[in-house]
């Protein structure tokens, strides 16, 4: 990848090519737990480059703001949430939950000239989701699929990744890095013991992929070995423009990530897993709350800083390592995965990388990106704004040798969230 691209791709803060592109999705923004009593404490949130607060207002609805007060600079984390609106600590001036400037106690008439930046939101998968981009051009709300199940079917975590956004989700895209990176983790998660497809995945780490360009982004759909008169296909997606899609295993709960800018160097990385016609059961929930599956064990509660981090080697074992407990020496799915990511630096030098086929998806993720933020300049909509085309589900199936993947997943995934959870 050429530097010119790498800098459009990788850069997001206000009035850059990717920023303003990104601008124009719902923003997953914070836990609606985070922000949890009307007039509580709020919390301040950074999104593709802007510093923001958040708060619950005394009406119960959440509001995100610029953290920083008009009139001296002052960050309005620490004002007071009271009475449907923000009043700065410092002078007493105050803003609603749009940002509007209700109140100058010491010039009653500067109102109109003292507003902040205020972002709409909604609440979706216990997700406060905003829109940062043009006014006239918000689309409808997220409707992938875990945002509208009931609370009781879906676990939803967050955890901080010292990375672009563009390289963790690239991690999501590649599902090839799962028959080594995870190969040993498999067998002792207890988000996927027991599941036959697991032996496909290790014994075969040559993947072949298929890959169908959609209206929402891409279908993988990546062929192994499976048995002697099948395939095991493991079909995902990438959404536009940062989420993806991780099939079952057996019985277990679908998953996701959704990949959101802080700034340049640093992102959200979003997780979550979710049962289509029921309820979690105890033993999921409780796994996914410990940390295990594509979720973490924080440091703190509250921190969404993961305890294996970049300042203690990911509490890297290397006897593991030798003993094949662990193929990094690493523990931990997301541990794996983002110790990696983080390795390669808050931004990869792209123009010294040399891909391999099984980075096909990878390249083209990147190209539609790049080609999406670039026509947005010349007045051209960016794709994929129409939240139904959201409803996607992922799959893992053995299919027949000579069967098209492609044509099965047309037939049995399109538009198929009342279809069955096809899974190996």
């Amino acid at each position: 990848m050429q530097k010119e691209m790498s800098e459009i791709l990788t850069r997001v803060g206000p009035g850059t090519r990717m920023g303003n592109l990104m601008r124009r999705y719902w923003v997953p923004a914070l836990m609606s737990s985070e922000i949890q009593q009307p007039d509580g404490p709020q919390v301040r949130v950074q999104l593709l480059g802007e510093k923001l607060l958040a708060f619950r207002n005394t009406d119960g609805r959440a509001c995100i703001i610029s953290e920083f007060c008009s009139h001296r600079g002052v960050s309005l984390f620490f004002g007071r949430n009271e009475d449907n609106g923000i009043r700065c600590a410092y002078h007493g001036v105050k803003f609603d939950g749009d940002g509007r400037c209700v109140e100058v106690p010491a010039n009653p008439k500067a109102c109109a000239h003292m507003h902040i930046r205020g972002y709409p939101c909604v609440e979706r998968g216990g997700i406060v989701w905003t829109y940062m981009g043009p006014a006239d051009k918000m689309p409808s709300p997220p409707e992938l699929e875990w945002c509208n199940l009931p609370a009781s079917h879906v676990f939803v975590s967050k955890r901080l990744q010292y990375s672009s956004y563009l390289q963790a989700m690239e991690g999501g895209i590649d599902t090839s890095h799962v028959s080594y990176v995870h190969r040993y983790e498999v067998d002792s998660d207890p988000m996927h013991q027991g599941v036959k497809a697991l032996d496909y995945i290790k014994a075969d780490g040559n993947v072949v992929f298929e890959i169908e360009k959609t209206s929402f982004g891409l279908t993988l759909f990546g062929r192994r070995m499976g048995e002697p008169d099948s395939y095991y296909w493991r079909i995902t997606q990438w959404l536009f423009p940062w989420f993806t899609m991780i099939p079952p295993f057996g019985h277990h709960a679908l998953g996701g990530h959704a990949w959101v800018p802080i700034n340049d160097h640093e992102c959200w990385a979003w997780s979550i897993n979710w049962q289509p016609r029921q309820s979690l059961t105890t033993d999921e929930y409780e796994a996914m709350a410990a940390g295990k599956g594509i979720h973490v064990e924080y440091m703190a509660p509250g921190s969404f800083i993961p305890k294996a981090n970049r300042d203690n080697d990911y509490l890297m074992d290397r006897q593991a390592q030798k003993d094949k407990r662990a193929y990094s020496g690493v523990f931990g799915f997301s541990a794996q995965d983002y110790s990696l990511q983080e390795s390669m630096g808050p931004i990869q030098d792209h123009e010294a990388e040399k891909l391999l086929p099984t980075d096909k998806a990878i390249v083209m993720a990147r190209r539609m990106l790049h080609e999406a933020a670039l026509a947005l300049e010349q007045g051209i909509e960016p794709p994929a704004l129409d939240a139904r085309e959201q409803r996607v589900r992922p799959a893992g199936v053995l299919l027949p040798r000579d069967a098209d993947p492609v044509a099965w997943a047309k037939k049995h995934l399109a538009n198929g969230l009342d279809e069955p959870v096809y899974t190996v």
